[in-house]
């Protein structure tokens, strides 16, 4: 296929069973979850050996985005390429209780350590029951045997900030900060692709054996920024709510017959919270999308996208 031929890719998830999940992604987006089991992640766009999403529509459908792109890396990334794995790693979170308190490594500490891969992500709350919160960074400045000390007794999470959240909230949260999403979230999670996460506390729970979860103290400690506090990081809510070294995320939402242009140069991943609509374009035939959708549009596409409701969206760059 020629560059002048690329089309929206329709991307179907891989779905991960978590003790913390539920069941609202297919009651919210009409997800076609596996019966019986407990979801907690949605990997909407994923290019990993843990989970890798494949194409939902046009040629290529039934491919691995992974496989896609390293057959025609110049028409859907653009002409820098790209080094594999594919660049972003995307989800959806269904927390329907509260989440580990974890790290995950910046570069610099998988680079000493000699193990992992460095994640910086963001958070977009999507939905939150009352009351809701996550945890990020430490309520103050604090020292590593201090912690460490905490994790012992079993008071860990009485150190971290808790910070309330509410819908329209994007959270970001670079590497080396300890955190936890907390019970009565939907979230969309745009990171670097990696699933590097070390656990430092699971709230004393055991799973459907009776058996913890497995911890990573030593790593975590040997990952953890102990200056991190709230104040140090950016809570967004309108327009460029992300813009790192890694990616950048923009908030769109548009009326009923409205339309966005997208020029080709660029790939684009669209993130549909509500509403639907249809991309139009010369190239190719239309394709519709409705909220709980993502899109990969490559880099060599041009066309538009029409709402035929109000629609608000993510929309996800490199």
């Amino acid at each position: 296929m020629s560059p002048m031929e690329m089309y929206p890719l329709k991307s179907v998830p891989v779905f991960k069973s978590r003790i913390w999940g539920g069941r609202i992604l297919q009651e919210m987006f009409g997800k076609n979850l596996p019966p019986g089991e407990r979801i907690g992640e949605s990997w909407e766009v994923a290019d990993l050996p843990e989970g890798k999403s494949t194409i939902g529509n046009g040629p290529f459908q039934g491919q691995t985005l992974g496989s896609v792109v390293r057959q025609h890396a110049e028409g859907i990334v653009g002409p820098k390429g790209f080094s594999e794995p594919f660049p972003l790693l995307i989800k959806f979170l269904d927390a329907r209780q509260v989440l580990s308190v974890q790290v995950h490594p910046d570069a610099e500490t998988c680079q000493r350590t000699g193990r992992g891969d460095m994640k910086t992500e963001c958070w977009y709350v999507i939905q939150a029951r009352p009351g809701a919160v996550i945890y990020k960074g430490f309520k103050k400045p604090l020292v590593r045997d201090r912690f460490a000390a905490a994790i012992r007794d079993g008071t860990a999470a009485d150190l971290l900030a808790e910070v309330p959240v509410s819908v329209g909230e994007c959270h970001f949260i670079p590497p080396g900060t300890a955190h936890a999403i907390g019970a009565g979230l939907v979230i969309a999670e745009i990171q670097t692709p990696s699933d590097t996460t070390y656990r430092v506390f699971d709230w004393n729970r055991v799973d459907d054996s009776g058996k913890p979860r497995q911890l990573h103290i030593e790593e975590a400690l040997e990952s953890i920024h102990f200056d991190v506090t709230p104040d140090k990081l950016p809570v967004t809510k309108v327009g460029r709510l992300v813009d790192c070294d890694h990616f950048k995320v923009d908030k769109g939402n548009r009326a009923e017959g409205g339309e966005v242009f997208f020029s080709r140069g660029v790939m684009r991943v669209v993130i549909v919270l509500s509403g639907n609509g249809t991309i139009l374009s010369r190239q190719a035939a239309p394709v519709e999308f409705s909220a709980g959708d993502s899109l990969i549009i490559p880099a060599a596409f041009e066309g538009t996208m029409r709402f035929d409701r109000q629609t608000e969206y993510l929309v996800v760059t490199i």
